[in-house]
């Protein structure tokens, strides 16, 4: 079977089986403009040209329905959103909401906000208004799994004119990644604490791990964040993201450095070698093993990673003064009230 790919951006893309292509083009997601490209194509080429058997009936019906009245795909739907992220090592994403339109948030994630936007903690993501009481609180007690709060913060454009911004920061170093979850199956897992924010509508759950060894020695546990809807959601990592599309590969990874993967991932845990290089090859005991049909994004430096070098040379917690030159550090600290 093919493997197709089409653009996203202009400058990213992904890809999906062959068979996967009918259901992109009938949501909306493939348009007929839409730049896709196999193996044996020589370039580029309009979905419509180079999949015009898919695209007969597209163009002798009426234009497709409005947001609001698009036949239901089975995923919750949120708010069209728009967005800007500044910086490189600490950034902020300010988020631009028309009137009436809200993104939810960790609680303490908010930098700034306009005038005409209010928030309001509430319990849950609100993508489903369906249940009751008694179905929202089961819904959100999943979160404490996750060591997330009970409640999330919706803030929204009260104002009846104009685009308001509200701006969340970064909790440390690292990247903050954008994820259109229409183009990525409509569901995302990610690692405990990587959700910073998303358009309304999209449901913040939790997912387990299927299996023990992954659970016990995964460096996530058995709790994964499951991100599902058809509009933007973001997620912060530390260090240098890379993205990975696998197409049926097997990649090993060390443990801490996975941050999200698509639905089409398996994931497993691996010895990382022999008794002595998990004794003193100091990659750890076992590696994560990904391997599927999807998208894996990995960070360089995992917070935790990073906190305890932090700690480890920190003089004040009893670690080593690494980095000071002089012989007389410590009795230069003394001198100075550190």
């Amino acid at each position: 079977m093919k493997t197709w790919f089409y653009s996203i951006s202009s400058t990213e893309t992904t890809n999906v089986p062959e068979s996967q292509l009918p259901d992109l083009v009938s949501n909306g997601t493939l348009g007929a403009n839409t730049l896709v490209w196999t193996e044996g194509m020589p370039t580029w080429q309009p979905a419509g040209q180079a999949l015009a058997d898919l695209f007969k009936t597209t163009h002798a019906g009426p234009p497709p329905l409005p947001p609001a009245t698009r036949p239901s795909s089975g995923l919750p739907t949120s708010h069209d959103i728009d967005y800007e992220i500044h910086g490189d090592d600490m950034q902020l994403i300010e988020v631009e909401l028309d009137p009436g339109e809200t993104v939810i948030a960790e609680a303490g994630g908010m930098c700034f906000m306009e005038d005409d936007i209010s928030f309001e903690a509430k319990m849950g993501d609100g993508s489903s208004s369906g249940g009751g009481f008694l179905g929202a609180l089961a819904s959100v007690g999943k979160r404490l799994f996750t060591g997330e709060s009970l409640f999330m913060t919706h803030f929204t454009h009260r104002g009846s004119q104009g685009k308001r911004r509200v701006a969340f920061a970064a909790p440390y170093p690292g990247k903050i990644i954008p994820l259109r979850l229409a183009e990525l199956g409509g569901e995302i897992l990610c690692e405990k604490g990587a959700f910073l924010c998303a358009a309304f509508g999209t449901s913040v759950g939790i997912a387990f791990t299927q299996r023990l060894g992954a659970g016990l020695f995964g460096g996530e546990g058995f709790i994964l964040q499951r991100l599902r809807g058809d509009g933007l959601a973001f997620v912060h990592a530390g260090g240098t993201i890379v993205r990975r599309e696998l197409r049926g590969e097997t990649l090993r990874v060390d443990t801490g450095c996975l941050v999200a993967m698509t639905s089409g991932i398996q994931y497993d845990i691996q010895r990382s070698g022999g008794l002595k290089s998990m004794l003193f090859g100091g990659e750890g005991l076992f590696l994560a093993t990904l391997r599927g049909h999807g998208t894996v994004w990995l960070q360089s430096l995992p917070f935790s990673r990073m906190a305890d070098r932090i700690i480890a040379n920190a003089p004040s917690a009893g670690g080593r003064a690494t980095g000071e030159g002089s012989i007389l550090g410590g009795i230069g600290r003394v001198l100075d009230g550190d």
